[in-house]
């Protein structure tokens, strides 16, 4: 279902935003939480959707980590004020990583994930994630909050790329790449909030491109991408090199911000970030591989997963998707006509 099919979709949709944006662009913490609290209740309507058998059971979810995250803010950041130690912003940042779902926290995420229709699943894996990265951001940097930003972002690296191995699902499969690209992030943000922004605007750019192509096709399953009946070569094919972007195989554009990331923590000698996130690269681009060789290479038309792709109304999804190509075509763009 679309996010705009009526007005009061594109009225919450609206709220979303000024949530976010409240958030990001608040001097004060209470301004903060309360910016959260809008994008929260405004998106808790748009979960919802007629044809979503889950409903129910995904906002609910939603709603209640959500709101257990809101409590550990609003209780933790008024001790701040008369409390010389961090623990306040240890405080803060779990309830951070809670609401982002990264890493030790990430129980609920592919759980609602796969209750929810692909553009929700769009909202929730890219919008949903601007808020709380800034929160992190705005704590003041100590050698302990230092210490639990490289403990979450290896394990959100490292448990994103494991359990998405053994993922049949679509939906599950890019919850846990989320959770994967979270780890990155984490990396970036400890690098610097540019960075973060950066990797985080090219990671909904790749996430939007392939969630887009799998909602038209409307696949679910591995078997719907690898035995589907494709409209035609070309939403294969940029199906197909989308992932391997979203993976972040080179010369892709999921390469570059990850080679931004590299390039920085080796300069600050932290070695052992930089070794982790690429064993979790290695991991994610496994699966992404895996899936992309068995749709070539496999031949199954009598599956009982098969699915029938649906009309295209509209090539502008199809055109979005083109921006996984920027690199390729950028020295081309430029060369000599001769």
């Amino acid at each position: 279902m679309s996010l705009i099919s009526s007005p009061s979709r594109v009225l919450f949709f609206s709220t979303t935003l000024i949530g976010v944006f409240l958030a990001t662009s608040s001097t004060s913490w209470i301004t903060c939480w309360m910016g959260l609290e809008l994008n929260l209740l405004s998106f808790i309507p748009i979960m919802s959707s007629n044809q979503n058998l889950y409903k129910s059971e995904a906002a609910l979810k939603y709603f209640l980590i959500q709101a257990l995250g809101s409590v550990i803010i609003l209780s933790s950041a008024p001790t701040m004020i008369v409390t010389s130690n961090n623990s306040p912003e240890i405080t803060i940042f779990v309830a951070a990583l809670l609401k982002l779902g990264a890493a030790p926290l990430h129980f609920w995420f592919p759980a609602i994930m796969q209750g929810l229709p692909w553009p929700q699943c769009i909202m929730l894996m890219t919008l949903q994630k601007l808020a709380p990265l800034y929160l992190i951001s705005y704590l003041h940097s100590s050698n302990n909050l230092v210490s639990f930003i490289f403990w979450a972002s290896a394990l959100s690296a490292l448990v994103g790329g494991i359990s998405g191995i053994n993922q049949t699902l679509m939906r599950k499969l890019l919850a846990y790449s989320s959770i994967n690209h979270l780890g990155w992030m984490l990396a970036s943000l400890f690098c610097s909030t540019p960075v973060m922004f950066n990797y985080f605007i090219i990671y909904s750019l790749m996430t939007i491109s392939v969630a887009l192509i799998l909602n038209i096709s409307q696949m679910f399953h591995i078997n719907h991408v690898i035995s589907s009946s494709f409209k035609s070569s070309p939403l294969k094919l940029y199906l197909f090199l989308s992932l391997l972007s979203l993976g972040g195989l080179p010369p892709f554009l999921g390469f570059f911000p990850k080679l931004l990331v590299i390039s920085v923590l080796t300069t600050q000698n932290n070695i052992l970030w930089v070794s982790i996130l690429l064993m979790s690269a290695l991991l994610t681009l496994f699966f992404y591989v895996r899936i992309t060789i068995s749709s070539v290479t496999l031949l199954t038309p009598k599956s009982k997963f098969s699915t029938k792709a649906q009309p295209l109304k509209s090539n502008l999804p199809l055109a979005f998707t083109l921006v996984n190509f920027i690199p390729i075509s950028g020295p081309m763009l430029t060369s000599p006509p001769f």
